[in-house]
């Protein structure tokens, strides 16, 4: 029995998009047309791919298995339209960007969207190993991590080297400081970014290391979350020194004894790699970094 396109198309965007309503809207459809190429699907080989309730729809595990290969074939058919456009110098397309801190391609990705204006170009934010999830099931085009990671699926291009900095309120007793040390941190109350951040894990690795002990005050998702906390006198924060941007309401501690640094690496699948739009990008950042 063949497998129609058209369902599994329909299939695919339910299962990225976890609803089949947004799938719909992602395939300019409508929710029934969707359903029924799902169904049809299902009745055709006999088959359940998803557990369906009110609330929410879930994979089966054949329809997880079956999402891997999708996902697979959905890639390749973009590398397949990407090569028929190359004609088109990048005049249609999109571009998805997995990141840890988008403040670091931020200048790359505005001379991107300069220079190819009928690109679409989309920003995800999450933590390290949010975004390398997302790369590595075809949810992105390209991820910055904040960490360097060791394999042979991924073309690593490192950005930045950055010192960690400590920042407090203007109200704190700390802010007329110009430094702190690591001791000064034992047992303070700090902000924390949460588990999975690769800033929450070097600090840990360097507080245990100089024998120092960490004392959560609050935990928050993200990095504007943890300034906000900081902001109202929570705890103290810490930051890569690239990204304390400017803020009157709070002011950066160097850290004088921390030896670790925090990097930024820009990372894409190797198959993906000859992707026009994907090649196009980092070779534009290759030149900013000259």
């Amino acid at each position: 029995m063949s497998v129609s396109h058209a369902q599994l198309k329909a299939f695919h965007a339910v299962a990225v998009h976890g609803s089949f309503t947004k799938a719909a809207e992602r395939l300019f459809l409508t929710q029934p047309a969707i359903s029924d190429q799902v169904r049809k699907l299902e009745e055709r080989f006999g088959v359940l791919l998803f557990h369906r309730n009110k609330r929410s729809v879930r994979l089966t595990d054949l329809g997880e298995r079956l999402l891997g290969i999708t996902q697979r074939l959905f890639v390749i058919e973009a590398e397949a339209q990407e090569l028929l456009q190359d004609s088109q110098a990048l005049q249609t397309g999109s571009l998805i960007l997995a990141v840890d801190a988008p403040v670091h391609v931020l200048p790359q990705i505005a001379r991107f969207c300069e220079r190819y204006p009928g690109i679409s170009v989309k920003i995800e934010t999450g933590n390290t190993d949010e975004s390398l999830f997302r790369l590595f099931n075809y949810q992105a085009d390209l991820a910055l991590l904040g960490r360097e990671v060791s394999d042979e699926r991924l073309i690593s291009l490192p950005l930045r080297n950055d010192p960690m900095v400590a920042f407090v309120s203007r109200n704190h007793p700390w802010a007329d400081r110009e430094s702190i040390c690591l001791a000064d941190l034992d047992d303070t109350p700090l902000v924390l970014r949460e588990i999975g951040s690769v800033t929450r894990q070097t600090l840990e690795e360097e507080m245990a290391s100089a024998g120092f002990r960490i004392r959560p005050a609050i935990q928050v998702e993200g990095r504007e979350a943890a300034r906000e906390a900081v902001v109202v006198g929570i705890g103290v924060g810490v930051v890569s020194a690239a990204e304390f941007g400017a803020d009157s309401r709070v002011c950066a501690l160097p850290i004088t004894d921390c030896t670790r640094r925090l990097t930024e690496t820009l990372v894409c699948l190797r198959e993906q790699s000859s992707r026009r739009v994907v090649a196009t990008f980092l070779e534009m950042v290759r030149e900013s970094l000259v």
